[in-house]
């Protein structure tokens, strides 16, 4: 097969699995077509007013300051004297939009919103607020404008301020809050001025929304042991003091408004959220007012931690809930119908009701949450033959009849109980029968997407095998034509596929995963060379284990330190093998530094810079030895490069200082960090295209970026990847060193050419095998080497206050992608060197680099996980019930590995443009003397 359309047809058929985990694993759980159930009695409120404090920690609000005297005094006294409280228990990711739409909506994180870059939810949902008569709300325009995006009619309110005002760099970021606390203010004293809207706001079914971001405004920026946050939690507890006071002033002290003051997600200690870490997500919830519960002074919890004796609230009953419950409760409060999505389980213990209005109550919540089990289980039975159909058999329709009439019995005869404790037991198995039938197809789809995989891992394999190598040497290469039989057999497998799909009305991407593998086993199968052996198998699972073991790597990079004992290198040449033994060494030292959690250390940065310095010096001086004059262009662009690392210095030194002392982010440092992110592309295009010296221009002009992108120990690494990448380059190219050759004269003779002579690739040898697999392996190491890549929730936003302060997700993601990017093109960078060292042929190595990223994919995609946070993606990980098989895994896993075989040949276009391109300076070509 002609090269260049077996490259196409790689790349389709990798898109079709990379897209396929979308299908399987991230299709949303929500179904819409519900009855809205709402209970049939009274409600005892007539309005409710949510306080969500952004970002706040539960022990953040409950404990006491360094005085003794308590953080929070009004939320404290309402615990004390008015109402209930307990901590909310969030789930992963403990971001602030799946945070509100747990507590408002009442579900989780649909995992589609991936799709969507996790940003929006991208399927329709209900939520309090739009069962609500009206509903108020002021705070940020990011979450407010969640919940009236798409809904229909003018009953929902919002009042937010502009983006810009969410400045990590600002000077008092408390104005977010006294912000919403002054327009609620205003707004109350416009309503007894204003017929129209007093008539509204004295309606029942009413919500008033106040979000508070302040306090995680200041956690991002200062740390939430800061005191910065901790003042900010005084001046929240101040303003809800304001607020409720005036509320109850307004309505002439009715009675009939219900309050509820809790969070989104919690913090960790280094002002991030996003994972599962407790201090994320344990959030406070205290409730008060009509509908609630008063204090209850009890002498034993049921809780075994050691909260309640730090807070000193060891005799006011505590009473825990998951965040979805919030939203059912709430419903019940005010009387409108429990959000259809929900998913959440009334907490009755916190109403004060009477026995009959709980279990009607909670009664309600089963007929909610059963009526989504129907609309899912009746679409699936839709789309398959029924013959084909498995029913949930835990919930069979007699089942559903019988509790429902066992709890309508119950409450008949006053037995409210026994009530709510069949209804809690319904809503169990329809919460488990909802995820069967949204993982109904999982199985199916899996099957045929890794026959598509191994059929395809087989073909690479034959085509390398016979093709690209001296390993078929000696066999026959006779070859029999393929049997007529073979080709009819496959065509009525796929048209017997295809017909089973058209019958069950599947979607055109299932005809895909299902029709794919049958001509890629029919091209594997028609050939009589089958491959048998996979290589380095070993290898491969040792990377897959990295994936969630970071110290792997270590573990693979000391292997490579002792390498060169078990070969002929230690002895020929022996300085390259001590140089190699000791970046290898250094490099492993990396993976062992946490991923999370480390402080800001500027000095580490500063090192680093230094150390570049030095080094730049080192070879300024070595080079001018070398040569028998320098070019005076060569010489000015290593000064202009010394001279960026030096400002890159300079502007991460004062803008860390300026921030410090709340000063904002320098105009000049902003200007001077963009241009030296602008001139990193374009420096080294300046530079020689001798091997070494264009290598070491990419280094200095990435580290000045990387220096301005980094906090701590990070700024190092590039650097010592980048050592030991230049020894591998030796190293390889001593490999295959004849020993009349002179090692040093063939070095400073290498030339990076835009067209290489494709008559001097040599084909494959198994030691071409191991290149291939170091490329991967260091791929990795590029990849995990200082953090889990993988989850925004592992990199300091601080990396980014160099370019802006400003809350930009997008220019944030995008600075953090680059900054991941830079090792991963200085890996590939040196693959150029090496390629061009050992007269390889890239396309073959290719061919290689796809069989083993494809192995280690295999393995990801049965463990992709449609549920957890970001940051579990790299880290949670259980034993492994084979070799192969481990039982936690996300998607980002699966992404990084396809990508790897995707992009990899986009990004070695990046790098060979890196390193062979040459821009002349007014049009003077240069002269390169040896």
């Amino acid at each position: 097969m002609d090269m260049l359309l077996f490259f196409i047809l790689g790349l389709l058929v990798h898109f079709v699995f990379f897209g396929s985990i979308f299908d399987i694993y991230f299709t949303s759980p929500l179904v819409h077509g519900m009855t809205p159930q709402f209970t049939p009695l009274p409600p005892p409120a007539k309005r409710l007013v949510l306080f969500v404090a952004d970002g706040l920690r539960a022990d953040a609000l409950y404990e006491f300051d360094e005085n003794g005297n308590p953080r929070a005094p009004f939320i404290r006294n309402i615990i004390m004297h008015e109402g209930s409280w307990g901590i909310s228990h969030t789930r992963v990711p403990t971001e602030s939009r799946p945070g509100h739409v747990a507590l408002i909506a009442g579900f989780y994180e649909d995992v589609s919103a991936v799709a969507k870059g996790w940003k929006e939810n991208p399927v329709g949902f209900d939520s309090l607020i739009n069962e609500s008569k009206y509903t108020w709300s002021w705070g940020s325009p990011d979450i407010l404008t969640m919940f009236a995006k798409g809904v229909g009619g003018d009953h929902i309110y919002t009042y937010s301020y502009d983006a810009e005002s969410e400045d990590f760099g600002a000077h008092d970021v408390t104005k977010l809050d006294t912000w919403v606390f002054d327009h609620v203010k205003e707004f109350f004293h416009a309503a007894r001025n204003n017929q129209s809207l007093f008539s509204k706001v004295n309606e029942e079914k009413i919500v008033f929304f106040l979000h508070l971001l302040g306090i995680d405004t200041n956690g991002h920026a200062h740390r939430p042991t800061s005191r910065e946050y901790k003042d900010n939690i005084k001046v929240v507890d101040d303003g809800i003091k304001e607020i409720v006071s005036m509320l109850e002033h307004f309505y002439g002290n009715d009675g009939k408004t219900a309050f509820i003051f809790t969070s989104d997600h919690g913090m960790t200690d280094w002002g991030f959220h996003g994972a599962g870490h407790p201090s994320e997500t344990l959030t406070p919830f205290v409730t008060w007012g009509a509908g609630i519960k008063y204090p209850q002074k009890v002498s034993v919890q049921k809780f075994d931690d050691a909260f309640l004796k730090e807070w000193k609230l060891e005799n006011w009953k505590r009473q825990d809930i998951h965040q979805a419950d919030v939203a059912p409760l709430m419903a019940s409060l005010i009387g409108v119908p429990f959000p259809l999505n929900s998913v959440g389980i009334l907490p009755i213990d916190y109403l004060n009701n009477t026995d009959l209005f709980r279990a009607e109550s909670m009664f309600t919540n089963a007929m909610q949450i059963l009526e989504q089990f129907k609309v899912k289980m009746t679409q699936k039975k839709e789309a398959i033959l029924p013959f084909f159909f498995i029913p949930f058999k835990l919930l069979s329709e007699s089942k559903q009849l019988n509790i429902l009439r066992k709890a309508r019995s119950y409450i008949k005869q006053r037995k409210y109980d026994e009530a709510v404790s069949l209804c809690k037991e319904l809503i169990h198995l329809a919460l488990k029968g909802l995820s069967y039938y949204h993982t109904y197809d999982r199985f199916f789809l899996g099957v045929n997407v890794v026959l598509g995989f191994v059929g395809w891992t087989s073909y690479a394999s034959l085509l390398i095998i016979k093709s690209h190598s001296n390993l078929t040497r000696g066999v026959s290469k006779e070859v029999k034509k393929p049997s007529h039989l073979l080709a009819c057999s496959f065509i009525a497998l796929g048209v017997l596929v295809a017909f089973f799909l058209l019958i069950q009305d599947c979607p055109w991407t299932y005809y895909v995963y299902c029709l794919l593998p049958i001509p890629i086993w029919y091209a594997v199968l028609r050939d009589q060379l089958v491959a048998r052996l996979f290589i380095f198998t070993l290898g491969i699972e040792v990377l897959v284990l990295s994936f969630f073991y970071r110290y792997t790597l270590t573990a693979g990079l000391v292997a490579f330190a002792c390498w060169p004992f078990i070969t002929q290198l230690r002895t020929r040449a022996k300085s390259i093998s001590l140089s190699w033994i000791f970046f290898s060494l250094l490099l492993a030292v990396f993976p062992l530094m946490p991923v999370v959690g480390r402080k800001p250390d500027i000095f580490l940065v500063m090192g680093a810079g230094l150390l570049v310095l030095l080094l730049s010096l080192c070879v300024v001086t070595s080079l001018l030895k070398r040569k028998d004059h320098f070019i005076n262009e060569e010489l000015l662009l290593h000064l202009v490069q010394m001279l960026s690392i030096v400002l890159s210095m300079y502007v991460v030194y004062t803008t860390h200082d300026s921030l410090l002392k709340k000063q904002g982010l320098p105009l000049f440092n902003q200007i001077i960090s963009w241009i030296t992110l602008a001139s990193s592309f374009v420096l080294p295009l300046l530079s020689p295209t001798s091997l070494f010296e264009r290598l070491f221009s990419i280094l200095l002009s990435s580290m000045s970026a990387y220096l301005l992108l980094s906090t701590g120990y990070e700024a190092l690494f590039p650097l010592v990847l980048s050592c030991l990448m230049f020894v591998w380059i030796q190293v390889e190219q001593e490999t295959l060193r004849q020993p009349s050759v002179s090692y040093k004269q063939k070095v400073t003779s290498l030339q990076f050419t835009c067209s290489p002579d494709i008559t001097q690739f040599r084909q494959l040898y198994l030691d071409d095998v191991r290149r291939a697999f170091f490329l991967v392996f260091f791929l990795v190491t590029a990849f995990f080497g200082t953090g889990n890549i993988a989850s925004i929730n592992s990199f300091d936003l601080a990396s980014v206050y160099c370019f802006l302060t400003v809350f930009s997700p997008f220019m944030m993601g995008a600075l953090m992608m680059w900054k991941i990017l830079i090792p991963f093109v200085l890996v590939m960078c040196a693959f150029e060197a090496v390629q061009l060292t050992t007269q390889l042929s890239s396309k073959r190595l290719f061919l290689m680099v796809l069989i083993i990223s494809d192995i280690m994919a295999l393995h990801f995609f049965f463990l992709v996980k449609d549920d957890g946070s970001w940051l579990d993606i790299g880290t949670r990980f259980s034993l492994p019930v084979t070799c192969f098989f481990f039982s936690s895994c996300s998607i980002s896993h699966y992404v990084i590995v396809m990508s790897m075989t995707i992009v990899l040949v986009f990004l070695n276009g990046l790098a060979h443009l890196l390193t062979t391109k040459k821009l002349e300076l007014c049009g003077k070509p240069k002269s390169h003397l040896i």
